[in-house]
Protein backbone atom coordinates (compact mmCIF):
# COMPACT_ATOMS: atom_id res chain seq x y z
CA UNK A 1 0.00 0.00 0.00
CA UNK A 2 3.14 2.16 0.62
CA UNK A 3 4.64 1.61 -2.34
CA UNK A 4 1.36 2.47 -4.61
CA UNK A 5 1.44 5.94 -2.52
CA UNK A 6 4.94 6.78 -2.91
CA UNK A 7 5.50 5.67 -6.39
CA UNK A 8 2.96 8.40 -7.93
CA UNK A 9 4.69 11.13 -5.69
CA UNK A 10 8.17 9.86 -7.20
CA UNK A 11 6.77 10.65 -10.58
CA UNK A 12 5.32 13.93 -9.70
CA UNK A 13 8.38 15.28 -8.49
CA UNK A 14 10.93 14.28 -11.08
CA UNK A 15 8.22 15.07 -13.20
CA UNK A 16 8.40 18.86 -11.75
CA UNK A 17 12.21 18.71 -11.62
CA UNK A 18 12.21 18.13 -14.91
CA UNK A 19 10.45 21.00 -15.85
CA UNK A 20 12.08 23.31 -13.42
CA UNK A 21 15.65 22.56 -15.74
CA UNK A 22 13.36 22.89 -18.85
CA UNK A 23 12.42 26.36 -17.87
CA UNK A 24 15.44 27.71 -16.58
CA UNK A 25 17.77 26.67 -19.22
CA UNK A 26 19.38 29.41 -22.18
CA UNK A 27 16.85 30.08 -24.29
CA UNK A 28 16.95 32.90 -27.28
CA UNK A 29 14.19 35.44 -27.70
CA UNK A 30 14.10 36.18 -31.66
CA UNK A 31 11.76 39.32 -32.49
CA UNK A 32 9.68 39.14 -35.52
CA UNK A 33 10.47 42.60 -37.19
CA UNK A 34 6.48 42.77 -38.86
CA UNK A 35 4.96 42.28 -35.29
CA UNK A 36 7.27 44.85 -33.14
CA UNK A 37 8.06 49.12 -33.77
CA UNK A 38 9.34 51.78 -31.72
CA UNK A 39 6.80 54.31 -31.30
CA UNK A 40 8.38 58.02 -30.05
CA UNK A 41 7.03 61.03 -28.78
CA UNK A 42 8.46 64.51 -28.72
CA UNK A 43 7.34 67.22 -26.58
CA UNK A 44 7.22 70.67 -29.00
CA UNK A 45 5.87 73.98 -28.72
CA UNK A 46 2.15 73.84 -30.29
CA UNK A 47 1.95 69.81 -29.83
CA UNK A 48 3.97 66.43 -29.13
CA UNK A 49 5.56 65.28 -32.55
CA UNK A 50 4.37 61.10 -32.31
CA UNK A 51 6.12 58.14 -34.84
CA UNK A 52 7.77 55.32 -35.04
CA UNK A 53 10.45 53.43 -36.09
CA UNK A 54 10.90 50.10 -37.95
CA UNK A 55 12.24 47.08 -35.81
CA UNK A 56 14.78 45.86 -38.19
CA UNK A 57 16.03 42.55 -36.06
CA UNK A 58 16.87 41.59 -32.77
CA UNK A 59 17.93 38.26 -30.83
CA UNK A 60 18.48 38.07 -27.34
CA UNK A 61 19.91 35.22 -25.40
CA UNK A 62 18.79 34.90 -21.61
CA UNK A 63 19.84 31.84 -18.91
CA UNK A 64 17.21 32.34 -15.96
CA UNK A 65 19.33 29.91 -13.76
CA UNK A 66 22.78 32.83 -14.12
CA UNK A 67 20.69 35.78 -15.23
CA UNK A 68 22.98 36.24 -17.89
CA UNK A 69 21.88 38.38 -20.97
CA UNK A 70 23.61 39.10 -24.42
CA UNK A 71 22.21 40.01 -28.16
CA UNK A 72 21.39 43.07 -29.53
CA UNK A 73 18.01 44.96 -31.42
CA UNK A 74 19.03 46.97 -34.02
CA UNK A 75 16.09 49.53 -35.42
CA UNK A 76 16.73 50.95 -38.87
CA UNK A 77 17.51 54.84 -38.28
CA UNK A 78 16.15 56.26 -41.93
CA UNK A 79 12.59 54.56 -41.04
CA UNK A 80 11.31 57.42 -38.63
CA UNK A 81 7.22 58.12 -40.14
CA UNK A 82 5.81 61.37 -38.07
CA UNK A 83 3.27 61.84 -40.61
CA UNK A 84 5.07 65.00 -41.96
CA UNK A 85 7.74 64.40 -45.06
CA UNK A 86 9.48 67.38 -44.42
CA UNK A 87 9.74 66.68 -40.78
CA UNK A 88 10.66 63.20 -41.48
CA UNK A 89 13.49 63.63 -44.06
CA UNK A 90 15.05 66.70 -41.51
CA UNK A 91 14.94 63.98 -38.68
CA UNK A 92 16.55 61.37 -40.61
CA UNK A 93 19.06 63.10 -42.66
CA UNK A 94 19.80 66.08 -40.57
CA UNK A 95 19.37 64.57 -36.96
CA UNK A 96 19.89 60.67 -36.81
CA UNK A 97 22.33 61.03 -40.06
CA UNK A 98 20.84 57.95 -40.85
CA UNK A 99 22.73 57.65 -43.82
CA UNK A 100 25.86 57.54 -41.89
CA UNK A 101 24.81 55.66 -39.07
CA UNK A 102 21.67 53.48 -40.38
CA UNK A 103 20.70 51.72 -37.02
CA UNK A 104 20.44 52.70 -33.64
CA UNK A 105 20.66 49.73 -31.24
CA UNK A 106 20.26 48.50 -27.90
CA UNK A 107 22.31 45.49 -26.83
CA UNK A 108 21.87 43.72 -23.00
CA UNK A 109 24.83 43.04 -21.04
CA UNK A 110 23.15 42.28 -17.43
CA UNK A 111 19.65 42.30 -15.68
CA UNK A 112 18.08 42.14 -12.10
CA UNK A 113 14.93 40.45 -10.81
CA UNK A 114 13.25 36.92 -11.91
CA UNK A 115 12.20 35.90 -15.38
CA UNK A 116 8.74 33.66 -14.50
CA UNK A 117 8.48 30.48 -17.17
CA UNK A 118 5.11 31.42 -17.93
CA UNK A 119 2.76 35.06 -17.69
CA UNK A 120 4.11 38.63 -17.12
CA UNK A 121 7.73 39.69 -15.53
CA UNK A 122 9.21 43.01 -14.96
CA UNK A 123 13.58 43.32 -14.96
CA UNK A 124 15.73 45.87 -15.09
CA UNK A 125 18.23 45.43 -18.46
CA UNK A 126 21.23 47.15 -18.30
CA UNK A 127 23.06 47.38 -21.84
CA UNK A 128 24.74 49.76 -24.47
CA UNK A 129 22.07 52.41 -26.29
CA UNK A 130 24.01 53.06 -29.26
CA UNK A 131 23.11 56.46 -30.97
CA UNK A 132 24.77 58.38 -34.03
CA UNK A 133 28.05 55.78 -33.30
CA UNK A 134 28.08 56.81 -29.90
CA UNK A 135 27.34 54.17 -27.05
CA UNK A 136 25.70 55.02 -23.57
CA UNK A 137 24.71 52.98 -20.64
CA UNK A 138 21.10 52.84 -19.66
CA UNK A 139 19.20 50.60 -17.19
CA UNK A 140 15.34 50.55 -17.73
CA UNK A 141 12.48 48.69 -16.75
CA UNK A 142 11.48 46.06 -19.28
CA UNK A 143 8.42 44.29 -18.90
CA UNK A 144 8.13 40.37 -20.56
CA UNK A 145 5.02 38.50 -21.31
CA UNK A 146 5.79 34.45 -22.10
CA UNK A 147 2.95 32.08 -23.14
CA UNK A 148 4.57 29.35 -24.26
CA UNK A 149 7.02 29.67 -27.20
CA UNK A 150 5.12 33.62 -27.61
CA UNK A 151 7.41 36.16 -26.12
CA UNK A 152 6.37 40.17 -25.73
CA UNK A 153 8.71 42.46 -24.96
CA UNK A 154 7.83 46.06 -23.70
CA UNK A 155 10.04 49.30 -22.45
CA UNK A 156 10.28 52.44 -22.26
CA UNK A 157 13.40 54.89 -22.70
CA UNK A 158 13.25 58.15 -22.08
CA UNK A 159 16.66 59.51 -24.72
CA UNK A 160 18.68 62.42 -23.69
CA UNK A 161 19.28 63.56 -27.58
CA UNK A 162 20.61 66.60 -27.35
CA UNK A 163 23.19 65.86 -24.46
CA UNK A 164 23.98 62.78 -26.37
CA UNK A 165 25.48 65.38 -29.35
CA UNK A 166 22.35 65.25 -31.96
CA UNK A 167 21.02 68.21 -33.39
CA UNK A 168 18.43 70.80 -31.37
CA UNK A 169 15.90 71.09 -34.06
CA UNK A 170 14.45 74.06 -31.95
CA UNK A 171 13.74 77.26 -34.18
CA UNK A 172 12.90 81.02 -32.96
CA UNK A 173 9.48 79.72 -33.29
CA UNK A 174 9.65 76.42 -32.12
CA UNK A 175 11.00 75.05 -29.72
CA UNK A 176 11.18 71.02 -28.66
CA UNK A 177 12.33 69.01 -25.73
CA UNK A 178 15.33 67.78 -25.40
CA UNK A 179 14.49 64.51 -24.34
CA UNK A 180 12.49 61.67 -26.71
CA UNK A 181 10.12 59.28 -24.79
CA UNK A 182 10.90 55.95 -26.70
CA UNK A 183 8.30 52.94 -26.71
CA UNK A 184 9.67 49.62 -27.61
CA UNK A 185 7.18 46.82 -28.45
CA UNK A 186 9.41 43.29 -29.64
CA UNK A 187 6.89 39.99 -30.35
CA UNK A 188 8.89 37.23 -31.00
CA UNK A 189 9.42 33.27 -30.50
CA UNK A 190 11.20 31.45 -27.29
CA UNK A 191 13.54 29.03 -28.35
CA UNK A 192 15.84 26.49 -25.98
CA UNK A 193 19.75 26.89 -26.77
CA UNK A 194 21.18 23.76 -27.18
Amino acid sequence: MRIKTIAPSLLLALSLSFVSNAVAQRQTFTVEPPSSEVSFSLGATLHPVHGTFHVQSGSIDFDPSSATISGSILVAAGSGTSGNETRDHEMTTEILNASQFATVSFGPKSYQGTIAPTGESTVQVTGTFSLHGTAHELTVPVQISIDGTKCTVKAHLSVPFVKWGLKDPSTFMLHVDKNVELELTMAGRLAPVS
